[in-house]
């Protein structure tokens, strides 16, 4: 959610419990423009946190021109000072997939990979390199495994350019209310893997520069999203049931909108057997 519109956008999700305190809150205000000012980003977001044992980490992204490409991520332990996080690569996102269980809070604490996949531990001691995975490095796999799979934006909202590049869309006046009703007003805001093929019938209602994502209606399993109305009518939330935390809202009829996470990190696995 955006840096500027944060006090408002935390209210709207508050819904679901999950917020922060007023220190954490003027924290906030004052670095996240600082952040922005010295990493010369054309927005920052507010992505969330995400709760260890011993500590919490708060994180923010950095955005350029072209809103669909990689984004800089930052992480702070008191929302004060921000540090910048490497991007993530598969190698990173493999490995924590085998690392089960809360956070520490610890960027330094090290996870030994014998202890969990010793498969995946010899991989890296045949390549030269030791068998740990550090916090930091999961973190930077969590946050990019949560992204492309809930992070999301109503349909209508970026546009595609003919080059390629993806930019705010100055006409988005918002969803209808009914419209923001309906999983299919929402896309994924990741570059889609496997494009959905529709008949020709379906893609003759598509606007080429603005259903270039994947939508939420064919999320894998069905189910995994909950769509409620929240003040009085006047705001959409979704939440994500796959990664417990991630809560998006919209107000129909503006520009509003925006995701955030504040969770353990760790994906519902029981997922398909609540359904």
């Amino acid at each position: 959610m955006e840096a500027l519109s944060l006090p408002t956008a935390l209210s709207l999700v508050a819904g679901g419990g999950a917020g922060l305190s007023p220190e954490l809150r003027a924290a906030l205000a004052t670095s996240l423009p600082l952040v922005q000012r010295d990493y010369r980003f054309e927005r920052v977001w507010f992505w969330g946190c995400i709760q260890g044992v011993r500590g919490a980490y708060y994180i923010a992204q950095g955005l350029g021109p072209d809103r669909a490409a990689p984004r800089s991520r930052l992480y702070s332990l008191n929302c004060l000072d921000w540090s910048l996080l490497t991007p993530a690569t598969e190698e990173m996102l493999a490995l924590a997939e085998e690392v089960k269980g809360r956070f520490q809070g610890d960027p330094s604490f090290e996870y030994s990979l014998a202890e969990i996949n010793a498969e995946a531990a010899a991989r890296l001691v045949q390549s030269g390199k030791e068998p740990v995975i550090k916090e930091e490095a999961r973190l930077i796999a969590t946050i990019e495994e949560i992204d492309r799979a809930v992070g999301i934006v109503p349909r209508g909202a970026f546009v595609k350019t003919p080059l390629g590049s993806v930019h705010e869309n100055r006409h988005f006046e918002g969803l209808s209310l009914v419209e923001a009703k309906k999983l299919s007003s929402y896309f994924h805001f990741t570059e889609p893997a496997n494009l959905k093929n529709k008949t020709l019938l379906e893609k003759a209602d598509l606007d080429p520069s603005t259903d270039f994502l994947n939508s939420l209606e064919h999320d894998i399993p069905q189910g995994s999203w909950s769509i409620q109305l929240e003040k009085g009518g006047s705001v959409v939330v979704l939440r994500s049931l796959l990664w417990l935390g991630l809560t998006f809202y919209h107000v129909p009829m503006t520009k509003q909108f925006g995701y955030v996470y504040f969770g353990t990190g760790e994906k519902n696995l029981d997922l398909p057997f609540m359904l």
